[in-house]
C-alpha cells in the first residue's frame, strides 16, 4: 500500500508541474547558440584563453575557435556577445540535499512529501540561477523532482540522486525520539522511511535490500552514513555505525548495478573501515588523522569536502548538535592541510541543510576555498574535478557526457561571467549581478546581454 500511495503522489506532482513549463527553455532540435568574443576558463587550467567563439548545437559544445564561426545551416542561431567576458563551466555542488535545503527540520519530520517537493521545486530554480547547473544529491526523495526538471516541467539543475540515506538504528539519519523505542520486528516504518528520506538497515541483508531499492528508484550512487553526524538527535560523532560486512553488502549491490557507494564519515575508524569495504568516496572527513589521509591517497579514494566554519550562518539546531558542529569546524583546517600534503583527490560541496537563507550563500561557500587554494584550483574543484567524480556513476550516470569543462564535445552547461573569476573569485558570491548568461544543456535560462 505504501508504494501505491507514493506512486499516486508522484503522479499528482508531475501533473501539477505540467502547468509550469519554462517558456525560456529553448528547443534544442532547431536552434544553436554562438558565444562571440569570450575568454574561456575551461575548468582545468589556471588562466583564460585568448578571444574565442563557441558554438553550441543540440546541448553539446560543437566548436571552439579563435576565428569567427558561421551560422550552421537549417537552424535558428542565437548570438551572444561576450565583449571579452569570461565563459566558464556551470558550477557543480558535489554534496547537496535538494529536498532538505529549504524546509526546517520540523517541516521535514512532519512528513508531507508533496509540500517538501514543492518547496524543493522553488529552491531548484534558485539553485540554477546561482550558476549551479548540476548537483550531486547525497540523501533525500528527489526522484520526482529530478524527473520534472529533466522533462522541462520546471527549472532546476541536473540532479545525481542517491535516494534515501541508509543508516542503522541510532545512526546519523535515524530521527526517532526515545519514545519511539523499542521498535519490534515487523513494526511500521518511521516517517522518514515512509517518505524515503532515510532508511534503517541493521544487517548485511537489510543493507543490500535498501541499496537495491534506491537503485530501483533511479539512484545514480548510494549514500550510507558510516559514522555519527550533526543533524541527527542521537548520533555522537565518535560512533562507527555499519560493520565492514554491512558496508561491503552495499558496495557489492551498487557494483552489480555499475555504480558506487559514498559514505558520510568524519573519524579515522569510519573512514578506514569504509575504504576496507570498497567505498569510493568519503564525504566530509573533518576528523581524519594522518594515517587515514595517507590511506585515502594510496587507494585513490575521493574526498568530497565542505569548508565548514563558524561564520554565524548555521541553521537552527539543538544545543547538542551545535556542540558537535563546533567539533567539525575545528577539524576543517587540519583536513585541508592533510589533503594538500597527500595530494588527495578533492571534490567540493556545501551540505547546506534546513535553511533557504543559507542556500543563497552557496557561491560564498565556494569562494571560501580560496583561503587554502588559488582561485583556479577552487573553481576547478567545482567544475572539472566534480565532473570527474560524477563519472563514477558509470552505467547509472543519468547524463552521459563530460560535465564541468569547456571543451569540444562536452555538455553545454555554461556561465558568462562579467569579470575574471580567476583574479576575483568573489564574483561568484553575487550571481544575480555577475552571471550574465546561465546555460544548461544548451538552453539559455538567464540572459542579460541579449
Amino acid at each position: 500500500m505504501r508504494h501505491t500511495l507514493h506512486e499516486m503522489l508522484n503522479a499528482l506532482l508531475v501533473i501539477v508541474f505540467l502547468a509550469v513549463v519554462p517558456a525560456h527553455a529553448q528547443d534544442r532540435s532547431s536552434s544553436a547558440v554562438i558565444f562571440e568574443n569570450v575568454r574561456i576558463f575551461d575548468g582545468t587550467g589556471d588562466r583564460l584563453s585568448g578571444p574565442s567563439n563557441v558554438l553550441i548545437v543540440g546541448g553539446v559544445i560543437k566548436t571552439i575557435s579563435s576565428a569567427p564561426i558561421a551560422d550552421p545551416p537549417d537552424v535558428t542561431v542565437q548570438r551572444l556577445r561576450g565583449d571579452g567576458r569570461t565563459l566558464m563551466p556551470g558550477l557543480i555542488d558535489s554534496h547537496w540535499h535538494t529536498m532538505f535545503v529549504a524546509p526546517s527540520m520540523p517541516q521535514l519530520l512532519d512528513g508531507d512529501l508533496g509540500y517538501l517537493t514543492l518547496l524543493a521545486g522553488v529552491e531548484a530554480e534558485a539553485t540554477l540561477m546561482r550558476g549551479f547547473t548540476t548537483v550531486r544529491d547525497l540523501g533525500g526523495p528527489s526522484f520526482a523532482l529530478k524527473r520534472a526538471i529533466d522533462e522541462g516541467r520546471i527549472v532546476g539543475p541536473r540532479i545525481y540522486p542517491s535516494g534515501a540515506m541508509i543508516t542503522i538504528t541510532g545512526g546519523h539519519g535515524d530521527f526517532r525520539s526515545r519514545s519511539d523505542l523499542p521498535r519490534s520486528l515487523g513494526a511500521p516504518l518511521t516517517m522518514p522511511e515512509l517518505i524515503n528520506a532515510s532508511q534503517l538497515a541493521d544487517s548485511p541483508d537489510e543493507v543490500r535490500m535498501r541499496t537495491r531499492e534506491q537503485l530501483l528508484l533511479g539512484a545514480s550512487q548510494i549514500k550510507l552514513t558510516a559514522g555519527g553526524g550533526v543533524a541527527s538527535p542521537h548520533s555522537p560523532l565518535d560512533v562507527s555505525t555499519f560493520t565492514e560486512e554491512e558496508l561491503r553488502a552495499a558496495v557489492q549491490a551498487a557494483a552489480n548495478w555499475g555504480t558506487y557507494v559514498g559514505v558520510h564519515a568524519y573519524t579515522p575508524e569510519a573512514i578506514q573501515r569504509s575504504i576496507a569495504a570498497g567505498v569510493k568516496v568519503i564525504e566530509h572527513g573533518h576528523l581524519m588523522d594522518e594515517a587515514s589521509a595517507r590511506l585515502i591517497a594510496e587507494k585513490g579514494i575521493w574526498l568530497s569536502f565542505q569548508p565548514f566554519s563558524d561564520d554565524g550562518f548555521m541553521a537552527p539546531m539543538p544545543a547538542s548538535s551545535v556542540a558537535r558542529m563546533r567539533q567539525i569546524f575545528a577539524g576543517t583546517e587540519r583536513t585541508v592541510a592533510l589533503a594538500r600534503k597527500y595530494k588527495i583527490k578533492m571534490a567540493w560541496g556545501t551540505d547546506i541543510l534546513f535553511s533557504a537563507a543559507n542556500a543563497t550563500r552557496q557561491g560564498v561557500q565556494l569562494a571560501r576555498m580560496a583561503q587554502w587554494y588559488s582561485a583556479a584550483e577552487a573553481l576547478s574543484m567545482a567544475t572539472a574535478s566534480n565532473g570527474e567524480l560524477l563519472q563514477l556513476s558509470g552505467r547509472r550516470n543519468p547524463y552521459p557526457g563530460r560535465l564541468g569543462v569547456v571543451q569540444e564535445g562536452a555538455l553545454a552547461d555554461l556561465l558568462l561571467v562579467d569579470g575574471n573569476p580567476l583574479t576575483d573569485i568573489k564574483l561568484i558570491e553575487n550571481p544575480g549581478k555577475n552571471f550574465l548568461v546561465i546555460m544548461k544543456d544548451g538552453k539559455v535560462f538567464k540572459n542579460l546581454v541579449r
